[in-house]
């Protein structure tokens, strides 16, 4: 019997050749995040119709799996598979041809996103994946025969829940909306790799321009501090306290160091880079986004958002599609505002709940309520959905 435990560079070859004869394949990763600044990549469990392995990346290397995996043609299938393909990105920059995410899919069949490995698996293979090693280090050498278990169990119904989710979609007529969304999640973790993301930094919207043009000096001196020392880039210098040095705009490295929070010996011993970035903001073209001179929304927008968010809400149960994954009470406002003119939205920029599938689903019926083309009544207040929509006549 074949060992699923793959700790030989000729073992994980023949893997590899598994995997180019397999027409679908699944994969799934174990790693450790809190230390590094890229993830560590800890174990990869594979599935294919015939195979069922555990390649241990510490002794093994693996970049011939994720070659393998890229230049393919078979279907690649992974749950919440955003940090199996950033790995993948890192080491041969390229996705695979033919991906498909169970957890995407099933939110386009149900309620529920994000929805659980195990939950994804009980409601539609009537199954429950074995639990027990969810706090493991995944780090520490030797595995047991219970962790190796646990992890495949990551794996072990891949294929079918593909095979299943893919028969609903197509029932549903809904294959379309997700392959839409989902080449538009690829995309965006692609794009995220190069991305210099610093308005993702908490804590910014009321900021100024001044303030913010700070704040991205600072979150690049981080992120490449970071990446230097191999380091979480928010156990280096925390969101708050990056945002305190931008509010207080001192180039002083001794005022810099007198905020609450910044007297770790390394952050002490960058203070002149820190005041450095501080420097270059006050020097630098103001930032756009500034919010400070922007009129606060009126107070219509909210409340008309309060009115049709649960709308949004009512449709998606109806159609047991997840809500959270077609839009927040943030983006029916966005539309609100672009229909109505509202805070200055741009009339060139069109809402999401506008576009694509979005707009099928619930963004035109949120569109006709807004014109009076539909109302919206009380059918039955003990039904869980009582809202219904009606024409205008």
């Amino acid at each position: 019997m074949q060992s699923p435990i793959i700790t030989r560079q000729r073992d994980l070859e023949d893997l590899c050749h598994a995997i180019d004869a397999a027409d679908i394949i699944g994969f799934d990763t174990e790693f450790v995040s809190e230390d590094t600044f890229h993830p560590e990549l800890c174990l990869l469990q594979v599935v294919t119709p015939t195979r069922l392995a555990v390649v241990d990346p510490q002794v093994v290397d693996v970049r011939p799996f994720w070659e393998q995996v890229a230049k393919g043609d078979h279907i690649t299938v992974v749950h919440a598979g955003r940090e199996e393909l950033s790995f993948m990105l890192r080491a041969v920059g390229a996705v695979p041809k033919h991906l498909f995410d169970v957890q995407l899919a099933a939110g386009f069949c149900s309620n529920e996103y994000p929805a659980s490995y195990g939950s994804v698996v009980g409601r539609f293979l009537g199954r429950q994946p074995m639990k027990g090693e969810q706090r493991t280090d995944w780090r520490r050498r030797p595995l047991t025969e219970a962790q190796i278990d646990y992890a495949l169990e990551d794996v072990r119904y891949l294929l079918p829940l593909h095979e299943r989710l893919t028969q609903v979609l197509k029932k549903l007529g809904r294959l379309a909306w997700y392959e839409q969304e989902l080449a538009n999640w690829q995309q965006g973790i692609v794009e995220a790799q190069d991305r210099k993301d610093w308005r993702r930094v908490s804590g910014i919207g009321t900021l100024n321009s001044r303030n913010l043009a700070i704040v991205r000096e600072l979150w690049h001196w981080r992120q490449e501090e970071a990446r230097r020392i191999n380091q979480p880039p928010k156990r280096l210098l925390r969101d708050d306290l990056l945002v305190e040095i931008a509010k207080r705009k001192s180039d002083n490295p001794d005022q810099i160091l007198a905020i609450r929070g910044l007297q770790r010996g390394d952050l002490r011993r960058n203070a002149k880079a820190l005041a450095e970035c501080v420097r270059r903001g006050l020097a630098a073209p103001p930032e756009k986004g500034d919010r400070s001179g922007q009129r606060e929304p009126p107070s219509q927008l909210n409340l008309l958002g309060q009115y049709l968010t649960p709308a949004l809400t009512s449709i998606c149960r109806k159609a047991e599609v997840a809500a959270s994954m077609v839009g927040t009470a943030s983006d029916v406002r966005e539309l609100i505002a672009y229909r109505y003119g509202f805070g200055g939205s741009d009339p060139k920029e069109t809402p999401s709940l506008l576009e694509g599938w979005r707009a099928e689903l619930v963004g035109n019926l949120l569109d006709d309520l807004l014109s009076g083309k539909k109302s919206i009544r009380i059918a039955d207040p003990r039904n869980e959905d009582p809202l219904a929509f009606d024409e205008v006549k």
